[in-house]
């Protein structure tokens, strides 16, 4: 009886003290590349399910069958070698579990790095994310903006986030969008993401940077893309100019709230020329300005070929 009050005592407790805990973010999500992620998930943990199901299953079977019994005392238990095919299981499962998980990761890492499913054939929405002692710089190249500790974005739209760090090594990370991804001095990371759902979600850095880490975080809101032009016009309208002094100010340790400035800190203070997974447009781009360098490197041969003969 008592034992009987005990399970319902700790079921009881179980029900109302989960009751008021929201669903991890990680298994909430708003775009195709959390969503894969998620699933991978789900399915790992629905294989260790199994495998701890049945192996205490096998246990308590054991532990039933061959318990203690009242034996004569000349009694001798038979004696009983390996058995094939009990360890053909033991070594045959685990090797086809893992190599199973690996193909699915493999696979699913593949997906992840490339243009979220159903956006490759858009023009995404290009933005340089960068983070320095204990806070996030977001530029809008395209869009000649930059804000600091909050992120707004359009749903419906590739993202593809451009990484880099002013300090030490911090990773990006929006659970509800996607997988986190290191941000480092001297190389830039590219994220591909994308949001289905209006809303608001938390970004944060993963990687710990010291003792601002626990607050280094940033807001993240996905809008309409016809409200992202209306914010666009109206920082545009409203917001001050960011200034080579005011960025290095910002850059200094410590922790801000939210910025909205005019302009980047990109032209003044390029990111790192060392990309990591960049697009293949990019990398055009960058030989097309190679070529126009070599031009201009001619040029100036030529120019002081003729200055010599004069």
């Amino acid at each position: 009886m008592k034992l009987k009050w005990a399970v319902l005592a700790v079921f009881f407790t179980i029900v109302t003290v989960l009751t008021g805990c929201e669903p991890l973010a990680v298994f909430d999500p708003k775009g195709p590349q959390a969503e894969r992620q998620a699933n991978d998930i789900l399915l790992s943990i629905g294989i260790m399910s199994v495998v701890v199901i049945v192996v205490f299953a096998i246990l308590i079977f054991v532990l039933v069958k061959f318990r203690a019994s009242k034996q004569s005392e000349d009694y001798e238990p038979p004696h009983m070698e390996g058995n094939p095919w009990v360890e053909a299981i033991c070594v045959g499962i685990p090797v086809i579990i893992v190599a199973y998980l690996s193909f699915v990761s493999v696979q699913s890492n593949y997906i992840v790095e490339s243009a979220p499913k159903g956006y490759e054939e858009q023009e995404p929405l290009i933005v340089y994310a960068s983070s320095s002692n204990w806070k996030w710089h977001f530029s809008y190249p395209e869009e000649n903006i930059e804000t600091v500790n909050y992120l707004y974005i359009p749903t419906d739209r590739a993202l593809e986030f451009k990484l880099y760090s002013n300090g030490p090594i911090t990773s990006f990370w929006i659970p509800q969008l996607g997988g986190q991804k290191y941000a480092m001095a001297d190389m830039i990371t590219t994220l591909h993401l994308a949001a289905d759902e209006p809303g608001e979600y938390m970004g944060r850095n993963a990687n710990f940077s010291g003792k601002g880490f626990a607050e280094n975080t940033f807001n993240v809101t996905a809008m309409s893309q016809k409200d992202f032009d209306d914010w666009i016009k109206e920082v545009k309208e409203t917001a001050d100019p960011l200034t080579e002094e005011k960025y290095n100010e910002l850059l200094k340790p410590g922790h801000l709230g939210q910025m909205t400035f005019t302009g980047t800190h990109l032209e003044f203070a390029p990111p790192p020329e060392h990309n990591h997974g960049s697009s293949d447009s990019e990398s055009t781009e960058g030989t097309h300005e190679g070529h126009e360098g070599h031009s201009n490197s001619n040029e100036l041969e030529e120019n002081h070929s003729d200055h010599s003969n004069h």
